[in-house]
């Protein structure tokens, strides 16, 4: 049966409505215009966008970045790591050779204290203009150009020998370093965005591999290879580092690193961002831990008369690091993010602390150990969040932000430790950086929710 079709007579009006308003034609079709218009901006848009990316793409390729390899995904956790090992090779290559360093340039002890420390004051000075760096040429150039500077100005220490050269081209090395350092998170953010906790765990433990082979290798391999030459054990451990920045110049995966592709044109960090501040002191009470344990725990053995147990403490400090980034690596998605491991982190390195200061022979290693673990765990769970704490375009902004309050903060704590002794006389009171950094991390740790629940890995 057909439907019958609705009459004027059978239509009704609303109560309380006299009239229902009908569009005129003249409206109807500035309507219609304006859905097209915006319609065609919109596919314009689009295309534009699409255009810009296949040309970011092609221009990649033909500077040569693109890789000849098939498998990408495992090579930037390679390239990760390598970026690591090399930015702690140089930089480690030095302590070991000092007692030659010192008495071949006839250096005193400020100025041994200065060149140890003047990488550590560089990595905070220079991490915002590595972020100028970054949001200019992107990510992946600033890191191949870091390296580059690192493993030329690290082999040119030893020309002379020359006091001058040593301290000149240990700051273009601090640097270098300083730059490459806000480049990895940028990196992770757009190489491995899902894995940020696996790839940060990585990353670190390549930090801590270069930590170690520059610090046991020195002196039985390089030094009797080279007959006792300190300035080419400088030059040889520059060599790894450009082999491994030529590989990663060469197969690194093509990134749209184009700054209108990115659009990070911002370099500056924010400096009202909450989180900058965060980050920056909870990463540097973490490195406090650390420098300060490295710097006076032979001191304080020797003064309290455990002289024999130097070398087994700095093994344990050191060789403690390197569970941490297992840990963080199996346990990323419970550990990152959350303040919970941060603060259990900080109240841990105090009572690695107490047990250090217990006076016993297996206290002084166990808490040593202890030390490099809590470290190891507060600097990498800093390290991933700014990929997951900013957009895209502002990671090396949060960075460098970062990394230039904790660097400063962890060079200062550490003075005070030394200023603190010599005015005590106490070696116990060497520590107080210790104890500081592990409150500074406990404080900031928790005073701030450090990741969104949204943005959880």
């Amino acid at each position: 049966m057909a439907k019958r079709r609705p009459t004027a007579s059978s239509t009704r009006i609303p109560s309380g409505i006299t009239s229902l308003p009908m569009p005129s034609p003249g409206m109807t079709a500035m309507r219609y215009c304006f859905t097209c218009v915006l319609l065609e901006e919109r596919w314009r848009s689009r295309g534009r966008r699409r255009n810009l990316l296949r040309e970011t793409e092609k221009a990649t390729k033909r500077r040569g970045h693109a890789p000849s390899v098939p498998n990408a995904g495992p090579l930037r956790y390679l390239f990760l790591w390598l970026a690591g090992v090399d930015l702690r090779l140089t930089l480690l290559a030095l302590p070991p050779i000092l007692p030659m360093v010192r008495a071949d340039l006839h250096l005193n002890e400020k100025a041994v204290a200065a060149l140890t420390g003047l990488p550590v004051l560089l990595l905070a000075a220079a991490a915002i203009p590595g972020s100028m760096l970054i949001a200019r040429l992107g990510a992946r150039r600033a890191l191949i150009i870091g390296l580059l500077a690192v493993a030329f100005s690290s082999s040119l220490r030893g020309i002379g020998p020359s006091t001058t050269m040593l301290f000149a081209m240990t700051f273009f090395m601090g640097v270098g370093i300083a730059v490459v350092q806000p480049a990895v998170p940028t990196l992770i953010n757009q190489w491995l965005s899902r894995s940020v906790g696996l790839a940060t765990a990585i990353y670190t433990n390549g930090l801590l591999v270069g930590e170690a082979l520059s610090a046991a290798l020195t002196i039985p391999l390089v030094l009797p290879l080279f007959g006792g030459n300190w300035e080419l054990s400088l030059v040889w451990w520059a060599v790894p580092v450009i082999l491994s920045t030529g590989a990663i110049a060469r197969w690194a995966p093509p990134l749209v690193d184009h700054v209108a592709a990115n659009g990070m044109r911002s370099w500056m960090p924010d400096w009202h961002d909450p989180s900058t501040w965060v980050l920056g002191m909870v990463q540097g009470g973490g490195s406090s831990v650390y420098f300060a344990a490295n710097a006076f725990i032979p001191g304080y053995l020797h003064a309290t008369g455990h002289a024999g147990l130097v070398g087994p403490c700095l093994t344990a400090l050191n060789v403690g690091q390197l569970p941490a980034t297992v840990v963080v690596a199996v346990a990323a998605r419970q550990l990152i993010g959350r303040r919970v491991p941060l603060v259990a982190a900080g109240v841990l390195s105090a009572v690695a602390l107490a047990v250090f200061l217990s006076g016993s022979t297996l206290g002084l290693v166990i808490g040593a150990a202890m030390f490099g673990f809590c470290a190891a765990v507060i600097l990498i769970l800093t390290l991933a969040l700014p990929p997951l704490l900013a957009p895209t375009g502002d990671v090396h902004r949060l960075s460098a932000g970062m990394f230039t309050i904790g660097y400063a903060y962890a060079f200062v704590l550490p003075m005070i430790g030394g200023a603190a002794w010599d005015a005590s006389g106490l070696p116990v009171s060497a520590f107080t950086p210790v104890a500081l950094g592990a409150l500074t991390v406990v404080i900031a740790g928790s005073a701030h929710r450090l990741l969104p629940r949204a943005r959880r890995l």
